[in-house]
């Protein structure tokens, strides 16, 4: 049953635990340039909320299709010597749904990790750590999207049971805990409501992750939240937050 994809994988053992102090210290020894060459302070030397609200404003402009104009060429130099991302996104792998394009930001502004259905694995876990410990990044934000494909086969997995190809499997088994109570309330909107359900089971098992991310959370300057993206609209909608 894919064992090493779930809850308890990700949270830490009492090894792990014992050993947060000494993780920490190690964080804190990685690289990490403080600013581009140019820059003072970095642009993510932000609140989250203020992180935040750049997304949704870009958002806001690539759901119009009015995106601001880019010069990719400009700040490269500065870039191969640090990055500076003001948000991590964790998101679906679904090619329709480009977080550097739903918000209309540019290269060195978001720290992506993908993978399909947006669940939190142990890899997706420690991305996140070296955002908020290294980078310093100030949102972690759980986008999923609308006719999620990784959801839909969870659901159908759970309502007609069947063996599934490849290593598909593990995708199911790591999206099933998110969207279970969602899936057996049934309804008109079932898969709308597990998406939404997988995106909040996210936030709260990041926003919970020790020893890195909870502390962050707790002393402010990390916000984590969830959103779902429209497809037929290009809007982003807001959901929890921790």
């Amino acid at each position: 049953m894919c064992d090493h994809l779930n809850h308890d994988h990700v949270l830490p053992s009492r090894r792990q635990f014992l050993g947060a102090g000494l993780g920490l210290l190690a964080l804190s020894a990685l690289p990490n340039l403080r600013a581009y060459a140019d820059a003072s302070p970095p642009q993510n030397a932000i609140t989250p909320d203020a992180a935040l609200r750049r997304l949704m404003q870009g958002n806001a402009r690539y759901a119009a299709n009015q995106l601001d104009a880019k010069d990719f060429s400009s700040g490269r130099a500065a870039r191969a010597k640090a990055q500076y991302p003001i948000a991590a996104i964790l998101g679906c792998a679904d090619s329709r749904v480009a977080p550097e394009l739903v918000f209309d930001q540019g290269p060195g502004d978001i720290f992506v990790i993908r993978i399909a259905g947006n669940y939190l694995s142990g890899d997706g876990l420690a991305s996140l750590e070296y955002a908020v410990g290294v980078l310093k990044t100030p949102l972690i934000m759980v986008l999923g999207h609308a006719e999620c494909g990784a959801v839909k086969a969870t659901i159908h997995e759970m309502e007609q049971p069947a063996p599934l190809p490849g290593h598909i499997w593990d995708i199911v088994d790591a999206v099933r805990p998110g969207v279970t109570k969602a899936v057996e309330a049934g309804g008109d909107h079932v898969l709308a409501n597990a998406i939404g359900a997988n995106v909040d089971y996210n936030v709260s098992r990041i926003a919970s992750a020790q020893p890195v991310i909870s502390e962050a959370v707790r002393s402010g300057s990390v916000k984590v939240v969830g959103a779902v993206y429209e497809l037929a609209t290009g809007k982003v909608l807001l959901r929890a937050s921790a």
